[in-house]
C-alpha cells in the first residue's frame, strides 16, 4: 500500500512501468477495459460498467466471480477510466486500522477535489462488524467501493453493504476466452511448445483461470522445451510429483492384494486364508475392517447393498467385542463379500463421474434448480421454473439436470447381476420416459 501520510496523493497503480521480469500474468494485464476478456457483458457498451464508465460516474459494486476472472483488474481499470485515486486493501492482510488509514486517506484526496475508488479483495473475509465500518464512509461519498469475492454474496455480505452496494457477476473464463488469453502470451512470449491438442488440454485444465493458465504457460516458457508435447506429455511435465509411501513393507501388500483379488473373484477358501493369514501375522484388524469395506463399495456395491452394511456392522462388532472374539466379524464380512454378487459400476460411474467433473471444472447447474433463499438469488433467476416432481402423476417430471454448457453423460451402467437387475429397470423405465417428454 502507498504511504498514506505522505503529502503526495498515490499514483495509479497502471502508471509505472513492469519489470521485464514479471510475471506474465501482469505482462498481459489489460490496459485498458476494451481488453478485458471474457466479460463483455459488463464491460462492453451495454454492460452495467460499460454504461458507468460511458457516464463517468461509478457507483460502490461488488465484483463476484471464481478466481482468475478478472475481478482485481476491472476495478484497477475503473479508477483509471473515470479519473478516480484508486486505493487497494486486502481482507487477507489488512485490519480495522488499515482501514482507518485508507478512509483518512481518502478524505484527504476529497478535500483536494480528487475521488476515490477503494477497492477490497476478498471483501468477504471481513466480519460482520468490519463490513458495518464501510456503511459511512460510502454513504457520504468519501470513497467509491468495489468489493471483489469469490463467495456469495447473499450469504458472505452485509444486508445493510449489499444495499448500497450493486452486485455484477463475472462468468469463468470459457475456452474460446482462455484461448485468447493464451493467444496474447503467445503474441508477446512466441508459440507455446505444444501440439494442438495439447494446447486444448492446458486451456481445458485452467477451469475457468486466466492467471492459472498464464502461470502454466510461464512454466512451459522457462522450461526451454524444444519438441512440442503431447498432451500425455503435458500431463506428465505439469503434474505434481507425490510422495512415495511406506515401500518396506512389501509382504503386507502383498497379502492385502491377494486377499482383495480373491474377494472380487467369489473364491470364499482363498479369501479366508488371506485374511487368516494377516490376523495371525498381527495385522491391524481395523486396517482389515477398512479394506473390507473398500471391496464392499468397490467390487459389489449395488449389485448387493446390504455388503456395505454387513462390513459397517463387523467393524462395530469388533470395536465392541475386541480381539480376539471380534475378529470372528471381520471373517463374517468376508465370507458375506466373497459370496456376494460381483458389479464394479458403482466403481467405475464414480471414476467417470470424477474425470468427467475435473474436465468441466465449474459449470453452473441449470438455473432452475438453483436453491434462491434471497432475493439477490431470486432476482437473477435462480429457481425459476422448477418442476417438483412430487407433481407429476408418475412422481417423475423428466427436467434436464444438466449444465446447459454440457451434454448429458451415462456414469453408471448397473450389471445384469444381483439387485443391479431391478436398478436397470428402473433406470430404463425412467430413460424412456425422458425420452418421451423431451
Amino acid at each position: 500500500m502507498a504511504d498514506l501520510f505522505s503529502d503526495e496523493l498515490p499514483q495509479s497503480p497502471n502508471s509505472g512501468e513492469l519489470r521485464e521480469d514479471a510475471p506474465l500474468a501482469d505482462r498481459l494485464r489489460p490496459a485498458n477495459l476494451d481488453e478485458v476478456i471474457g466479460q463483455d457483458h459488463l464491460t462492453g457498451p451495454e454492460g452495467a460498467i460499460g454504461r458507468m464508465v460511458a457516464a463517468g460516474r461509478l457507483s460502490s459494486m461488488i465484483l463476484w466471480g471464481p478466481p482468475g476472472t478478472g475481478k482485481t483488474t476491472i476495478a484497477r481499470l475503473l479508477a483509471d477510466s473515470v479519473g478516480m485515486r484508486f486505493e487497494s486493501v486486502s481482507a487477507v492482510f489488512s485490519g480495522v486500522a488499515d482501514l482507518k488509514k485508507a478512509f483518512a486517506a481518502a478524505d484527504k484526496a476529497a478535500e483536494a477535489g480528487q475521488r476515490t475508488l477503494l477497492f477490497v479483495d476478498e471483501i468477504h473475509r471481513f466480519n460482520r462488524a468490519q463490513q458495518d465500518g464501510f456503511l459511512p464512509f460510502v454513504e457520504r461519498g468519501t470513497v467509491t467501493l468495489v468489493g471483489a469475492t469469490t463467495e456469495n454474496p447473499s450469504f458472505a455480505l452485509n444486508a445493510a453493504l449489499l444495499s448500497r452496494a450493486q452486485v455484477l457477476i463475472l462468468q469463468r473464463l470459457d475456452h474460446e476466452a482462455l484461448g485468447q488469453l493464451l493467444g496474447r502470451a503467445e503474441v508477446l512470449e512466441g508459440p507455446l511448445p505444444l501440439t494442438p491438442q495439447a494446447r486444448d488440454a492446458l486451456v481445458a485444465s485452467a477451469d475457468g483461470d486466466g492467471r492459472f493458465l498464464l502461470n502454466q504457460a510461464e512454466t512451459l516458457y522457462n522450461a526451454k522445451i524444444d519438441d512440442p508435447l503431447d498432451p500425455a506429455a503435458l500431463g506428465k511435465f505439469l503434474q505434481r510429483r507425490v510422495a512415495v509411501y511406506d515401500k518396506d513393507r512389501e509382504g503386507h501388500y502383498n497379502l492385502i492384494s491377494a486377499l482383495h483379488k480373491a474377494v472380487r473373484g467369489s473364491d470364499v477358501q482363498a479369501s479366508l486364508y488371506y485374511l487368516a493369514r494377516m490376523l495371525t501375522a498381527g495385522e491391524e484388524p481395523r486396517f482389515l475392517a477398512r479394506r473390507l469395506v473398500r471391496m464392499a463399495v468397490e467390487d459389489i456395491g449395488m449389485a448387493d447393498p446390504q455388503a456395505l452394511v454387513q462390513c459397517m456392522a463387523a467393524k462395530d462388532a469388533y470395536e465392541f467385542l475386541g480381539s480376539p472374539e471380534g475378529e470372528l466379524a471381520l471373517v463374517q464380512a468376508c465370507t458375506y463379500l466373497a459370496t456376494a454378487p460381483k458389479s464394479n459400476a458403482v466403481y467405475k460411474a464414480q471414476k467417470a463421474s470424477f474425470k468427467s467433473a475435473k474436465e468441466t471444472g465449474s459449470l453452473m447447474p441449470p438455473q432452475n434448480i438453483l436453491n434462491a433463499p434471497t432475493k439477490l438469488m431470486k432476482d437473477i433467476g435462480y429457481g425459476a421454473g422448477y418442476s417438483y416432481d412430487h407433481d407429476a402423476d408418475d412422481g417423475f417430471s423428466g427436467d434436464n439436470y444438466w449444465p446447459e454448457e454440457m451434454e448429458p453423460q451415462s456414469y453408471y451402467e448397473p450389471v445384469e447381476r444381483g439387485f443391479e437387475r431391478e436398478v436397470k429397470k428402473r433406470l430404463d423405465y425412467w430413460d424412456k420416459l425422458r425420452r418421451e417428454r423431451s
